[in-house]
């Protein structure tokens, strides 16, 4: 995987070719790494999934914390596979019952993610994912978040990376696997 040292597995060039990419969405300038066609490719699905099971199948994680949306979409069979819980990283105002948060900033304003209260423990390892690294703002809330209720946050796991906006270097010296970087 990249990010790593060792050898490029050649699955990882059948997903960078499933990715879309959407020239001026959601507004013009932007190039969206576009996902969804991952999805509807069954062999490039299963195998994105598979190198992150393969990552962290013997690295003792108990939680898989999915931040809202697409991260729910590739943490549940992660989580499954290597017998870890599910957590959903939510946005405002989305989970029923009580809840923690974290506020944090974005290019265009502020948003924050909240965690059902009692949905981890003080102690537990845990995996987070999400799609894409861009500048690392949400990534590094989840990290806070996990953190303040007593989780060790082993690493952050997300499909693409876009390196230039430099999201790495926010998140806490914590490692980073991702896939596919667009440059």
């Amino acid at each position: 995987m990249s990010g790593n040292k060792e050898e490029e597995d050649p699955r990882i060039n059948g997903i960078k070719t499933k990715i879309r990419v959407v020239p001026d969405f959601p507004k013009k300038g932007i190039m969206f790494q576009d996902i969804t066609t991952v999805l509807l490719d069954p062999k490039a699905f299963k195998d994105t999934i598979d190198l992150f099971v393969e990552r962290y199948r013997d690295k003792n994680i108990s939680v898989v914390a999915g931040i809202e949306a697409r991260g729910f979409i590739f943490g549940p069979p992660i989580a499954l596979a290597i017998g870890a819980k599910f957590v959903p990283l939510r946005k405002p105002k989305k989970l029923p019952g009580e809840t923690i948060f974290e506020e944090y900033e974005l290019e265009y304003g502020n948003d924050r993610l909240e965690m059902h209260i009692g949905a981890v423990e003080a102690g537990d390892r845990a995996l987070v994912v999400d799609d894409l690294i861009a500048t690392g703002g949400t990534l590094c809330a989840a990290i806070n978040l996990l953190e303040r209720v007593g989780e060790e946050v082993v690493e952050c796991a997300c499909v693409i990376e876009l390196p230039e906006l430099k999201g790495r270097q926010r998140l806490k010296g914590k490692p980073l696997c991702m896939l596919v970087e667009y440059r």
